[in-house]
């Protein structure tokens, strides 16, 4: 039985949901809805919880208690109704690399029992919309990464599905192939009004694409609204951002803005560059006091807006990253009690 959903434009309703895993929470009590048609962001750093709610909104995992709704079926209880309006595009490639690109799309366009001739002009309409028509006949394991992934994408667009989930669409593509996906992603949902749900950890993605983002970090979502409105936020908490170039940058130097009671966070972002969090009306002159005091020498200071990366510092007290070992700078977290040179 169809069921009603939370809102009357909401094409996705997830109440209270909880994943657990026998102590280990990976969802904790989430809420939200996903407006029909548009381009839905989650973003956070790995192990956040991303990949376990679109686990369970694609009826690959099950909650440990609460409802996600899509389309008016419930995941659990109507799975089957629910399997028919979705499109899922794993963080892994799902292409067989023996086969060729026409291949490959027959195999899995005839799990949905789609009559061989619709399959086969949906195949050429897939084939010609991300430009790989001339490589039909390759076999996928000869394809570039880029290529790849667009076979991955147009693979879950066979059932022409009212929605479709991207988990990590551009991790690992080069920028002109990430690119290229963006745009993709976008004339979907332009042209076909497809709702598009997109996990991230990169800050382009969930900026560039996303109607609406939620932010997710230790299995919660923490905010919710629109990039530029989550950046307004910033503004709002009279928060200041300062980028210097400092010719003779030491930890010294560092340590001196650190000290400064309207700094919120620093971050080094390369041998010269320091991005700071600050507060305060006085914010920006006290911290050229400070690096000068320290013998420091500026060469170029300026305010900049905020990014989503400084809104989801902001927020959590820690910057998103894919693994442990990368390098991170330097933070520094006044408000929130923080202090490390690695964070995850």
């Amino acid at each position: 039985m169809k069921e009603e959903s939370q809102s009357k434009d909401a094409i996705i309703s997830v109440v209270n949901l909880t994943k657990k895993f026998g102590y280990f929470t990976a969802l904790d009590d989430v809420s939200f809805t996903v407006k029909k048609g548009e381009i839905f962001g989650l973003l956070g750093p790995n192990g956040a919880g991303k990949s376990t709610m679109l686990r369970i909104l694609s009826t690959l995992a099950r909650p440990t208690t609460g409802t996600a709704i899509i389309g008016g079926y419930d995941v659990v209880k109507e799975d089957n109704q629910v399997r028919k309006l979705i499109g899922l595009v794993s963080d892994k490639m799902i292409m067989y690399n023996d086969l060729t690109a026409r291949e490959n799309l027959v195999f899995f366009g005839s799990l949905f029992d789609i009559p061989t001739e619709t399959l086969n002009n949906r195949i050429d309409e897939l084939l010609q919309l991300v430009e790989l028509t001339k490589w039909q006949n390759s076999q996928v394991g000869k394809f570039s990464t880029g290529m790849r992934q667009r076979m991955n994408v147009i693979r879950a667009l066979l059932n022409r599905p009212e929605v479709l989930f991207l988990d990590e669409p551009t991790l690992g593509l080069d920028p002109q192939s990430s690119f290229e996906i963006r745009e993709f992603i976008r004339k979907l949902n332009r042209d076909d009004g497809t709702t598009v749900i997109v996990t991230t950890h990169m800050m382009v993605d969930a900026d560039m694409l996303s109607d609406r983002v939620a932010i997710m970090d230790h299995a919660k979502v923490v905010a919710l609204d629109t990039t530029e409105n989550l950046k307004k936020s910033i503004s709002v908490a009279d928060t200041t951002i300062v980028k210097l170039e400092i010719r003779n940058l030491s930890p010294s130097i560092i340590a001196a803005i650190q000290a400064c009671k309207c700094v919120d966070n620093v971050s080094q972002e390369d041998s010269t560059g320091l991005k700071v969090t600050c507060h305060g009306q006085e914010a920006f002159d006290d911290v050229v006091d400070a690096v000068r005091a320290s013998g420091g020498k500026i060469s170029s200071l300026e305010n900049v807006e905020p990014t989503l990366e400084d809104v989801f510092l902001h927020i959590t007290g820690h910057q998103v990253r894919d693994t442990v070992d990368q390098k991170i700078p330097i933070m520094h977290h006044r408000r929130f009690g923080l202090t490390s040179n690695r964070v995850r």
